[in-house]
């Protein structure tokens, strides 16, 4: 099998690597490589917003040939493509084995959604952005690792506000010829075509590959001629609200990706299923091992040897629940297949709690000898959530351990966060930045070096804000009222606070309104005054959700409010950069314990950026006294929203205004300069990808292949 090359025939031949650059996204966590791009024409890398793939595809001939001459670009092109030739080709062994060839994954990881880059919107939210970001570290670990997905060309939600406040959901479609992805073509040059096994009436795919580093991403496209209408939408939209839709997704998802891997001849001795949408790709592997001669029961145990289970939430509603009927509409066939009756596939995924239909996370769960929640915090909570499935274990005995979730730093450390730590930090820091003492060092940045360029991103970000509130105002003719509240009026010398997360009810992205006269007197303080910016999308489905998202927006839109409050609509992954980057402080409340981890906090953290969060998640184990502002350890009988918006208020009020606008004569905050700094120091390794990774191989994945 092989993918569709000469995608950029107007390439000239000295600088045809730039082709076998777009097509690999390992340039997205490389700044030098991002830089090559915005060299060869920076006014086509804006309107392309950041997407060499199709900045290549529509920049004219007499513009490339003209790079390919200049003296000044090529040096940089070397100097790019021989760091990425060198990355491609490294032989290194990764954390599992000596002898470990890149052409033999070892770990097959399947999820729902990837968060990887704004071009390739198959994300949702933080779920997403864990999964782009493990991939993206375990190439960099040289993880044997190949991953599956699905292709979504109408996204999630692509969102606009309207002028009453409410979310509508505006349809988009995804140029696949216009992204850093490829079809992936049979051995007669045509789109490969893969057949669901099993599953009546036939459904079939297509693959597509995205190149993240050394590790290939298989995304799986139900949109082919091959299959009528109702199946070619299948892989249409992420989270779609039809619940048998649903259900024909994660039947494709698992058990197509599982025959898919087959087909490509992509042999992996362990499976990693990010959350359980791609639980039924167990059932192809059981299958496969009866086929090979082993017993329901031999087939069974050597599953759950070789399977690691991630859950990430610990509300009930996230998890996927099918009637009962549905399923066996789906899987009649495939029972029979594995030697099972009815009775005994549905127990398989049947909660003995609620036994009203298959529970696609208790399934996973009994099929997965390896199973983890996302922080200490989570992995406490759904051993409780989940412990009538062993009755003969306490929760605190509970089988699911915890693995708290980090972020891949090369991708969310700003550039020039990045240039001043090359500066103080240790040569090469970023090469070992899960060393905890290497980050001790950060102490040593000059205060005026550190708070000049936070000054400089947060400029940058109240600049990203104006100039989408002037798009929307000059494109789409809207009211003059929906630019402010878009934050035009916003001012970069205010203490800002930023909130960015998918509008559900228990996240409470409203909480902050609850005194609202007593918030408008910090919003107007004439000395000290605060801002806020609140950016997410509500589920399509999510009316609640949505009504909060309208509060919100209806308030920014209120002169009452001086300005100071502002909504970023169509929150994605490039505004999301600005963002973590660029606000004084990263608010999060969310009621607890619905907070598994939260990785946007460590992203903000990792910049210089404190949290004022409530106790939960990661930020149990990340708040250390001194680097942030917490909330919400105190018990509270029913609702908390009283306690907890006040806690905010007087944490806003005594601590974090006074330190904020504490001054010297050199105009800088050094008391806050020291908060920024202790942030950095707590987040760079603990909080890191690198850190993950490294536990995952060592707890889980070293521990499968000897069932292997």
């Amino acid at each position: 099998m092989k993918v569709a090359n000469n995608l950029f025939p107007a390439l000239p031949a000295r600088i045809i690597g730039l082709g076998e650059l777009a097509e690999n996204l390992w340039w997205s966590w490389h700044p030098s490589a991002r830089m090559l791009f915005k060299m060869l024409n920076r006014r086509r890398w804006k309107e392309s917003i950041h997407n060499p793939d199709k900045m290549l595809k529509d920049m004219p001939e007499d513009l490339l040939v003209a790079a390919s001459l200049d003296d000044e670009f090529l040096a940089h092109y070397d100097s790019v493509l021989s760091q990425f030739k060198q990355y491609m080709e490294d032989k290194a062994c990764s954390l599992l084995r000596k002898d470990c060839p890149r052409e033999s994954p070892v770990i097959a990881y399947f999820s729902a959604e990837y968060g990887l880059h704004h071009s390739l919107p198959f994300y949702a939210g933080g779920l997403g952005f864990l999964a782009g970001d493990y991939l993206k570290e375990c190439s960099d670990l040289n993880l044997p690792l190949v991953a599956v997905g699905f292709m979504y060309p109408e996204g999630y939600v692509s969102q606009r506000v309207g002028a009453d406040g409410w979310q509508e959901n505006v349809k988009f479609t995804l140029n696949r010829e216009a992204a850093s992805i490829a079809r992936v073509l049979d051995d007669h040059g045509k789109p490969l075509v893969v057949k669901v096994p099993i599953i009546e009436p036939p459904i079939h795919v297509a693959v597509w590959k995205v190149g993240v580093g050394r590790v290939s991403l298989y995304l799986l496209d139900t949109d082919i001629e091959e299959n009528d209408p109702w199946n070619r939408g299948i892989s249409a939209r992420l989270y779609v609200g039809d619940l048998e839709q649903r259900l024909r997704q994660e039947i494709v998802l698992g058990i197509g990706g599982a025959e898919m891997l087959q087909v490509l001849g992509i042999e992996h001795a362990v499976v990693h299923l990010n959350e359980g949408h791609a639980a039924f790709s167990l059932l192809e592997r059981i299958r496969d091992r009866i086929v090979q001669g082993l017993t329901l029961e031999e087939a069974l145990e050597k599953v759950r040897e070789t399977t690691v289970f991630t859950t990430h939430t610990p509300v009930k509603a996230g998890h996927d629940v099918f009637p009962f009927p549905m399923i066996e509409k789906y899987f009649s066939n495939f029972w029979n297949s594995l030697g099972l009756d009815r009775e005994t596939f549905l127990e398989l995924g049947t909660h003995p709690e609620e036994p009203h239909g298959f529970n696609m996370t208790a399934f996973a769960l009994r099929l997965s000898g390896f199973k983890n929640g996302v922080s200490r915090k989570h992995g406490e909570v759904a051993n409780l959530m989940w412990q009538s499935l062993w009755s003969d274990k306490s929760a605190a005995e509970g089988p699911i351990q915890a693995i708290t979730n980090g972020v891949h730093v090369p991708t969310w450390i700003e550039p020039k966060m990045e240039l001043l730590f090359n500066k103080h930090l240790s040569p090469g820091w970023l090469d070992r930045h899960d060393e905890k003492k290497l980050w001790k060092k950060i102490d040593t940045v000059p205060d005026e070096e550190l708070w000049k360029t936070h000054v400089w991103l947060k400029i940058k970000l109240f600049e990203v804000i104006r100039e989408r509130a002037r798009q929307r105002w000059s494109q789409d003719r809207v009211n003059p009222s929906m630019v402010i509240a878009g934050g035009a009026m916003l001012d970069p010398s205010v203490l800002t606070l930023g909130f960015a997360r998918r509008f559900a009810t228990y996240k409470r992205a409203d909480l902050i309104f609850y005194d609202i006269d007593r918030l408008k007197k910090m919003l107007k303080n004439r000395w000290q005054p605060l801002q806020i910016i609140f950016a997410g999308k509500a589920h399509p489905d999510d009316h609640p959700g949505k009504m909060i998202l309208q509060k919100i927006v209806n308030i920014a839109n209120d002169p009452q409010f001086a300005g100071r409050i502002a909504f970023v609509e169509d929150y994605g992954e490039q505004f999301a950069q600005y963002l973590v980057h660029g606000v004084d402080v990263w608010l999060n409340n969310p009621v607890p314990p619905m907070e598994a981890s939260g990785t946007s906090g460590m992203k903000a953290s990792l910049n210089g950026v404190p949290n004022l969060s409530i106790l939960d998640g990661w930020w149990l184990e990340g708040f250390s006294g001194d680097n942030g502002w917490a909330f919400g350890d105190d018990p509270v009988i029913g609702d908390r929203s009283l306690a907890d918006a006040q806690a905010i208020y007087q944490i806003i009020e005594q601590q974090i205004m006074p330190l904020y606008y504490d001054i010297s004569e050199d105009g800088i905050p050094l008391g806050w300069v020291q908060v920024m700094k202790n942030a950095i120091k707590q987040t760079g390794s603990h909080f890191s990808a690198r850190r993950m990774v490294k536990k995952y191989a060592q707890k889980f994945y070293t521990k499968a292949l000897i069932g292997a």
